[in-house]
């Protein structure tokens, strides 16, 4: 049965591009952003660009959980939170292609499993002890959220102070 894993399914592909009751999705947000302002730091804060790539670390990390039962990074692990300037060189699209790659490997991987797969559990090395794969579903989907709407204060942020053009 995969009634459970469907919806986790589908919460993760609404966030990227469907429709959702906050009103916007990851989509929206990012098709619009030029060059600049995919890279642009406002007061100290991350880039977007920075974000994506966040983002990939941590699905790639949960994709790794998921094939292995064991996690492989940590929070300080130099994946997470790479530079601008490492970011720049990988390029806007690649980056944004690598991001949508990720989510398409990690629903084809969670369309191979049924519900009883989410009480099954992993070691995670970040948390360092034995989580249910409930868990780490969860808590990429709140993840996600999180990181959709600190984009959005980004972007309202360059709005504001006119270091945004669509």
């Amino acid at each position: 049965m995969r009634i459970l894993i469907d919806d986790l399914i589908i919460q993760l592909i609404q966030i990227q591009r469907g429709k959702n009751w906050i009103g916007v999705n990851f989509q929206q947000q990012l098709k619009s952003l030029t060059e600049k302002a995919f890279y642009h730091q406002e007061n100290s804060m991350h880039s977007i660009a920075e974000i994506i790539s966040h983002l990939i670390t941590w699905r790639k990390e949960t994709i790794i959980k998921i094939k292995t039962g064991k996690g492989s990074i940590t929070d300080d692990h130099p994946s997470n939170w790479q530079s601008n300037e490492a970011l720049k060189s990988i390029g806007k699209y690649q980056l944004l292609r690598n991001y949508e790659a990720s989510l398409t490997e990690l629903v084809a991987l969670l369309k191979s499993k049924n519900d009883s797969f989410l009480d099954e559990t992993y070691f995670d090395t970040d948390f360092k002890g034995y989580y249910s794969y409930s868990f780490v579903m969860k808590g990429m989907i709140h993840h996600d959220l999180y990181h959709l709407g600190q984009i959005g204060l980004i972007i309202k942020l360059m709005n504001m102070n006119n270091d945004y053009q669509p």
